[in-house]
């Protein structure tokens, strides 16, 4: 690699090596950072894997300064199945969470969305703007029509949830036909504040930078959110229409990740 070259690159998963680099980067986030777990999760090996792994598509960003027969060469991770795929799943993974029949309801391609993260040691830079046009040029190259998935705010307190929870209920809720709901018995009502009493800076200053990341492109939230105790999450169902994210993606992100 030249030192004009750009150090990440971003690809599907090919190989069975490939996977087994995600699952261990998502290990390293999910469980050993925030405290994640699951039926599948293999702590001896290190590895955040579940039953829908082997149906979706696993985009990689990897670095490519570290080489890659390492497995760390795999910094950025997202997982997304079309839903020409749906059927052979079983189901969408978020719909043991939400009510998606306005989505299903709607005949348009959908996208589901999840397991998004970045290594530690590559945040605050480029990396998840790297990762990000990767999905774009996937989801143009497939004419994804409506974008979709959880999206987490780490711990399971509604009350210190409160404020980022009743701002995205208030400002940023999905038209009626697009309004995926929580279900029970794990829903958590959104509308916790009343709008007028909101403080936005304090509900920003909670809000992860990825659901940022989507409400900016033009993105939606789902009524209500859903506390998984075993990920220690309470999860969001994020909506987004790919012609707004086609109208502010270029505009957004290539400013924002510069050359």
């Amino acid at each position: 690699m030249s030192a004009e070259d750009p150090p990440y690159a971003v690809r599907l998963a090919t190989t069975p090596a490939d996977l087994i680099a995600a699952q261990r980067l998502r290990y390293q986030v999910f469980v050993a950072e925030l405290g994640g777990d699951g039926p599948l999760v293999d702590h001896a090996a290190g590895l955040e894997r579940d039953a829908f792994d082997p149906h979706f598509d696993h985009l990689l960003l990897v670095d490519r300064r570290i080489d890659p027969a390492t497995e760390t060469h795999v910094i950025g991770a997202y997982r997304v199945l079309p839903s020409d795929r749906r059927a052979a799943a079983g189901r969408f993974y978020s719909e043991t969470e939400f009510d998606l029949s306005p989505l299903l309801a709607s005949g348009r391609r959908l996208l589901e969305l999840g397991r998004s993260c970045v290594h530690a040691d590559h945040r605050g830079g480029t990396a998840m703007f790297h990762l990000w046009n990767g999905l774009a040029e996937y989801v143009l190259e497939r004419e994804i029509e409506v974008l979709f998935g959880a999206a987490s705010f780490h711990g399971t307190d509604s009350a210190a949830l409160a404020q980022p929870l009743s701002y995205l209920h208030h400002h940023h809720l999905a038209p009626p036909a697009m309004r995926v709901r929580a279900l029970p018995p794990h829903r958590q009502e959104a509308n916790l504040i009343a709008k007028e009493a909101l403080d936005r800076r304090a509900a920003m200053a909670a809000t992860p930078a990825l659901i940022k990341a989507y409400l900016r492109l033009g993105g939606f939230v789902g009524d209500g959110a859903w506390v998984d105790r075993d990920f220690n999450t309470t999860d969001v169902c994020l909506v987004m229409d790919t012609v707004q994210m086609s109208a502010r993606h270029r505009e957004f992100y290539i400013r924002k990740a510069g050359p």
